[in-house]
């Protein structure tokens, strides 16, 4: 039960990591938009560092190992 527990868990973590690396392109395309206005490209960078951050967050280990991963 435990497994199954640990997979669903694995692949809610993908679907948020890949939803916040896609947020976190698209605030950075309108991040890097000259047409947009200051403040709309200020918000945007910003919310691509959070997504940044949520993304990382989300990344998990492979072969559903336990935390803590060790990335080099």
């Amino acid at each position: 039960m435990e497994s199954v527990k640990n997979a669903a868990n694995y692949v809610g973590d993908k679907v948020q990591e890949a939803t916040s690396g896609a947020s976190k392109e698209a605030n950075k395309n309108v991040a890097k938009d000259s047409d947009a206005s200051l403040g709309t490209r200020a918000s945007a960078a910003k919310d691509a560092a959070s997504d940044k951050l949520d993304e990382s967050k989300h990344s998990v280990c492979p072969l559903l190992l336990s935390p803590p991963c060790i990335y080099v």
